[in-house]
């Protein structure tokens, strides 16, 4: 395997399978521990199997059209049948001679069609080398961009001379949105799809189909950290990548970016493109007669988006590159990075665009025979269900209605029958929806008290017959509100006649509308919970989705099969307050396709233990059959003594560790913990971080050392941080907390670092590298089991039992229970070690980590090295001996 550097032999072996996962055409589940240089073994490994693969391809295609040429050479000599003999019959009762003649024409269509790709693919390889190697090509694609936009630009001076000279009024009031609308009127890549020396066809676009790879992460950083490496690794200089993202991440556009919310980007980018295909048809059509000149998008430009295509073709680029091109090639990065899909052999893209079908379909993108990487996939079972469940609250359903009510009185007139009979259809949901959270859709939500506050849960088909909506075509709904964009219009209502800077003053429909703003106001006085945000926080909130935009995703769930999801009723206070949300329980049904449709498909992860919830409840669900599923599972790269796994029974004072619901907020459980800690942070250097269950235990362990003065003696030897609850102070914490050390092991002193208290699930716990003396220890506060209270969860562990087998005697439900926390507790122990070099401790504070069915749940590399300690005693002077090693080291 080509290596930018001689690979560890983890890696080799990890190349290895899966390269030979991906010839047989499996599902393999990969683990290889961050800091073992896990991206680069799957590109390395994976681009040599696509290598290899195109050329078997190759190979094949030119044996065949080898055949063929001299097939046609061995047709001059006639074959003729011998006379007199009846045409033999084969099997099916057809003649031989047809049977032949249809083999003879399916081979000839093949040959056809291959000599068809071979054009298109040499077409495709020209036009890149050309782009390669001709920088004139991109200097007069760039003159001809600058010429447009001084033209542009006159002819927008001209404009505003006019509008003065002619004193048109109408000019005068148009806002900051229109003003745009003129701007973008003149258009000159319609008339000519031509840079100099790009001869495009348009066929090109349906390229031939290349066999390529799908990446996917969770987030756009790991994306980019990805694509980093793919530059550097061998194959960086050729291989054709691209790089996909939402509109937010990719949209060039000012005019649309500002708007924030991600649904109100795409369908404000859809009305433009639309805006532009009626545009060409009214010019045709209404030839003098001048239109209200609609907004289209400059960026979306064909045959800009063709340049910017060939050059994501051309070089591998992230996207910050990509957004820098398109800003440069005033080209849109968002759809010029979809027309190089067909072409591309790697696709990186973020799990929401690949794991859900319609973004999926919308995307262009089509996993037949191709192979699927997942990366980050531990909790890939999670973030399907999180993709197709969906929540509305009492407010956004009461604040949708009126908004639709009113929308539907000042159009009447307007609108045509059909959009009228969906409007009250939307409009019964709404009302029913709100009924069943005991509510009256016409009275303020936050006003009207709910009788009972409780949980629910109900079957979808019990929910709609209960809420008596059975009789809608849900399905005829949904793709009314995909086709007619009706929440983007209705914002845009609301936009206009919502704000009391806007409203105009004078007609009657106004002051109804004027009631509107003001109904908007008391939603957001009651969304106001706990004073956390203030209103002026809540009223950007409210304006940036409109509430019709998120009840579309309810819908949309409520149209999966009956045995996969529940509605959850959660009433309480008020009834803006309560809330109905859409539970996936079947993770399966959505995955199925993806497996079904791939020549392989590789989950992998740093942490994948334990891997019987990816079997059971993804692989096996889906129809996967058990032979096609491979693991694989790779050690450390990491010299066995640099790291020391303890598994602690008693704390300093013989307190027995069991941190259950019910013992851990006892005094001297808590007491106890904090000894360990301080007895800790004596011998440790660097950083300490100590993980809890919860974000309400971290609070309550604090404010108890506080009193007893255990905290005190903490800080003389550490600066104690804490993780805050809100993302956006995490990154401050832990640049404050990253600054404390390094500035304590420069000064030497009684401070020997700091201490972190995060929580199990936090920000903390995922994606964040605690390496070298950012942690020198580890330490795990009892387990962090699930809320088993929670009515989600009760709903899940009950469908497991019913679906699923059990396994060595245990109740599917109970492993679900133990496998949550346990990959929790990988997750969070996994941060300590990120490469080589690197050194910690782990502590696992319970005695239960040592029974054999939860101590079989840690990654194999670090259950390999650990120990179980009964005593403080023993344990404390395991951790003396690593302090030891460290000084001498230093």
């Amino acid at each position: 395997f080509p290596f930018p550097y001689t690979p560890y032999l983890i890696q080799e072996r990890f190349m290895a399978a899966l390269y030979g996962a991906l010839e047989a055409g499996r599902v393999g589940i990969f683990e290889s521990p961050t800091g073992t240089g896990k991206s680069l073994s799957l590109i390395c490994g994976a681009l040599s199997w696509l290598r290899d693969f195109e050329e078997k391809k190759r190979q094949e295609e030119a044996r065949l059209l080898a055949l063929e040429e001299s097939g046609q050479e061995g047709k001059k000599q006639p074959a003729s049948a011998e006379p007199g003999r009846p045409d033999s019959m084969d099997t099916a009762g057809e003649p031989d001679w047809i049977t032949a003649f249809v083999q003879k024409k399916e081979e000839r269509d093949m040959v056809d069609r291959l000599k068809e790709e071979q054009i298109r693919r040499k077409k495709r390889e020209d036009r890149l080398e050309k782009i390669r190697h001709n920088v004139q090509l991109k200097y007069a694609a760039k003159r001809k961009r600058s010429e447009e936009d001084e033209t542009k630009r006159l002819l927008q001076l001209s404009k505003e001379v006019l509008s003065e000279g002619a004193g048109m009024d109408v000019l005068e009031q148009l806002d900051h949105n229109e003003e745009e609308l003129i701007l973008a009127e003149y258009e000159s890549d319609e008339e000519k799809k031509v840079v100099s020396g790009l001869e495009e066809d348009d066929d090109d676009l349906e390229e031939e189909h290349v066999t390529k790879i799908y990446y996917c992460s969770r987030t756009h950083s790991q994306l980019s950290q990805f694509v980093r490496e793919v530059q550097k690794s061998p194959f960086g200089k050729d291989t054709r990548l691209v790089s996909l993202g939402s509109r937010q991440n990719l949209c060039v556009n000012e005019e649309v970016r500002r708007l924030g919310a991600l649904q109100l980007i795409n369908d404000r980018c859809m009305e433009m493109q639309k805006n532009k295909h009626e545009k060409k048809t009214d010019e045709e059509n209404e030839g003098k007669k001048r239109r209200v000149s609609r907004t289209v998008c400059p960026f979306y430009s064909y045959e800009q988006m063709q340049f910017l295509r060939d050059e994501v073709l051309v070089e591998v680029k992230d996207i910050e590159q990509l957004v820098t091109l398109g800003r440069e090639t005033k080209a849109c990065p968002y759809y010029g990075s979809r027309y190089a899909i067909p072409a591309a052999q790697l696709v990186v893209l973020p799990y929401q665009m690949l794991l859900h079908e319609p973004t999926r379909s919308a995307a262009g993108i089509k996993l037949k025979d191709q192979v699927v990487i997942i990366d980050e996939a531990h909790n890939l079972i999670d973030t399907i269900t999180c993709i197709h469940s969906a929540e509305v609250t009492g407010s956004q359903l009461c604040c949708a209605h009126s908004q639709l009510l009113q929308y539907m009185e000042r159009y009447r007139k307007r609108l045509k029958a059909k959009n009228l009979m969906y409007i009250k259809q939307i409009l019964y949901l709404l009302e029913r929806f709100v009924a069943m959270l005991g509510g009256n859709v016409n009275q303020n939500p936050n006003c009207q008290a709910v009788s009972q506050t409780e949980t629910v849960l109900k079957s979808i088909n019990d929910f709609l017959f209960q809420s008596q909506t059975d009789n809608i075509n849900l399905f005829k709904v949904q793709r009314y509100c995909e086709k007619s964009l009706i929440s983007r219009k209705l914002f845009g209502f609301v936009e206009r006649y919502g704000g009391p800077a806007t409203a105009v003053k004078t007609n009657k429909e106004n002051q109804k509308l004027a009631g509107l703003q003001n109904f908007l106001l008391t939603l957001q006085k009651g969304s106001d919970k706990e004073g956390d945000p203030p209103a002026e926080v809540e009223n950007d909130q409210l304006r940036t989705a409109s509430p019709l935009m998120q009840i579309e995703g309810f819908l949309s769930a409520l149209t999966n099969a009956n045995q996969d999801g529940r509605v959850i009723l959660n009433r309480q206070g008020s009834v803006g307050q309560s809330s109905l949300k859409f539970l996936l329980l079947n993770p399966a049904v959505h995955f199925a396709k993806v497996v079904e449709e791939c020549r392989a498909v590789i989950i992998a992860g740093g942490t994948m233990q334990p891997v019987a919830d990816f079997r059971e409840q993804l692989l096996s669900s889906a129809g996967v059959e058990p032979a096609r599923v491979v693991e694989f599972s790779c050690g450390h790269v990491i010299p066995p003594e640099n790291i020391l796994p303890i598994i602690l029974c008693s704390g300093p004072s013989n307190q027995h560790l069991e941190f259950t619901y019910q013992t851990r907020d006892l005094p001297q459980m808590m007491d106890e913990t904090g000894r360990i800690l301080c007895n800790l942070c004596n011998v440790v250097p660097g950083g300490v971080v100590c993980f809890l269950p919860s974000y309400e235990y971290e609070k309550q362990v604090y404010v108890h050392w506080e009193k007893t003065g255990l905290l005190a003696r903490l800080a003389t030897k550490k600066k104690i941080f804490q993780e805050p609850k809100k993302a956006n102070q995490v990154e401050q914490v832990l640049v404050e907390y990253a600054k404390c050390i390094k500035r304590c092991s420069q000064a030497g002193g009684q401070m020997t670092g700091a201490l972190l208290l995060s929580v199990v699930g936090g920000k903390m716990s995922e994606g964040i590298n605690f390496s070298d003396d950012l942690g020198r220890c580890v330490i795990m506060v009892g387990m962090p089991y699930p809320n088993i209270k929670s009515p989600e969860l009760q709903e899940k562990m009950t469908w497991l039992d019913k679906t699923m087998p059990r396994a060595a005697g245990q109740a599917p439900s109970r492993v679900l229970i133990e496998n949550l926390c346990m990959k929790a507790v990988n997750q969070s122990i996994g941060r300590a070690i990120r490469h080589q070099k690197d050194f910690a401790s782990i502590l696992l504070l319970d005695h239960r980590y040592a029974r054999p069915a939860i101590f079989n749940k840690l990654p194999q590399w670090i259950r390999e090295r650990t120990q179980v300690k009964p005593s403080f005693g023993s344990a404390f002077a395991e951790l003396r001996k690593v302090r030891t090693c460290i000084l001498r080291t230093a």
